[in-house]
């Protein structure tokens, strides 16, 4: 028997008393603070929490404390943190007010109950919101503080741990960048461009390749072949099933090897090199290599070339409007890339390939490791924070 089956059948035989959210938070204010308006606040040392994934560093603060910050629109998505913090408008926050209850101890709760948080009580027609009604009636179990330490102490070992790998993979990611950088970065010698000791020239992307006009039926398309902006994954990682998939019309049709990238918001450096047939919308470029090319240009050697910091950042340098960017097509075509041989190209792949896979494929290497870690972490979650309710006697 564990420490906590001994903590539980010791201090709580008949079960566990449950309480609603509502009746032992304390709310923190509702943040003015605009998302916009966090460039402004400078680099600093407080961690600011926005709603989606991202935080960043600011010089001043809201709350000073343990607290928890959800997402108010959206999906739900729980942070934690503990001192200085910051939050803007559509992240709500609050604090756990009783000292028999550690906060840690109902975030865990949270990150264990998301997809169920999420489901239910995130309503709206266009961009859902946070039923804080709803959520402030949320039944949790509440064992004695003595459970709740342990808990939290076997799962904070848990994170920990996969902070660590977590920090080592982004280590290799950077060296993995570093190479990719010198092994797509020609240097001129006496006028002439060398990259990696080859003779290259010069050429516009447009000249080796174009936005093919092929149309597919919507109907031919389902979850996996349909790509639009949005299960098109941020910084380089490729895609995943779509949500959404148009059931009429025409769609504009990518074959295998063709490379998409998303148009909107080009700095979230979204693209990916398909492997099969399908449709994607007016959101999404498809580049393809044209005929004359196709024997001496490698589609993935150019798909490494244009997912490089280089040319996301040639591609904001030419975006329309404002609150929603969008690359300009014509300008995208000009951007230049070198031509080495065949032979070079195909060597670059192969060592990229493999760089690539240690740094993302969670089948080898650290992602495998880290991927096993997470499994783990959900089970032990989910079988250490499930408790028999205790009945009330009338």
């Amino acid at each position: 028997m564990s420490r906590i089956e001994e903590l539980i059948d010791k201090l709580c035989p008949d079960g566990v008393e449950y309480k609603e959210l509502g009746k032992i938070w304390d709310r923190a204010p509702k943040s003015k603070l605009g998302v916009n308006k966090i460039n402004t606040l400078g680099n600093g040392n407080i961690v600011c929490f926005t709603s989606g994934n991202k935080s960043y560093m600011v010089d001043n603060y809201l709350v000073d404390g343990e607290y928890i910050f959800v997402n108010d629109g959206g999906t739900a998505d729980f942070k934690y943190n503990k001192g200085k913090s910051c939050y803007t408008d559509h992240v709500f926050a609050f604090t756990i007010k009783t000292i028999d209850i550690k906060v840690k101890f109902i975030y865990y709760l949270l990150l264990s109950k998301q997809v169920f948080v999420n489901e239910l009580m995130f309503q709206g027609s266009g961009l859902k919101n946070l039923q804080k009604n709803a959520f402030a009636n949320f039944s949790l179990p509440i064992p004695p503080i003595a459970i709740q330490e342990e808990i939290v102490r076997i799962l904070d070992k848990f994170t920990e741990l996969e902070a660590e790998l977590e920090a080592e993979l982004e280590a290799r990611k950077k060296q993995y960048e570093y190479y990719r950088n010198q092994l797509l970065t020609p240097i001129e010698i006496n006028g002439k461009w060398y990259l990696n000791g080859k003779e290259v020239e010069w050429k516009e992307l447009g000249e080796i390749a174009f936005y093919p006009k092929n149309r597919i039926s919507a109907l031919l398309v389902d979850e996996d072949s349909y790509i639009g902006v949005d299960n098109l994954l941020q910084d380089r990682k490729g895609k995943i099933i779509s949500n959404y998939v148009p059931t009429k019309g025409n769609l504009i049709e990518y074959i295998k090897n063709d490379i998409l990238i998303g148009n909107i918001r080009p700095y979230l450096k979204k693209i990916w090199i398909s492997n099969n047939v399908g449709g994607t919308n007016g959101d999404v470029l498809v580049i393809r290599i044209k005929d004359d090319y196709s024997k001496i240009y490698s589609p993935k050697f150019m798909y490494f070339l244009l997912a490089s910091d280089s040319f996301f950042a040639y591609d904001m340098q030419f975006v329309k409007g404002a609150k929603m960017p969008r690359g300009d097509k014509n300008a995208i075509l000009k951007f230049k890339i070198p031509v080495p041989p065949l032979s070079e190209q195909n060597r670059i792949v192969s060592i990229l390939d493999k760089f690539d896979a240690l740094a993302n494929d969670i089948s080898i290497g650290l992602p495998a490791e880290i991927n096993a870690r997470k499994k783990q972490y959900e089970y032990y979650r989910e079988k250490l924070l499930t408790f028999k309710e205790k009945v009330k006697n009338n």
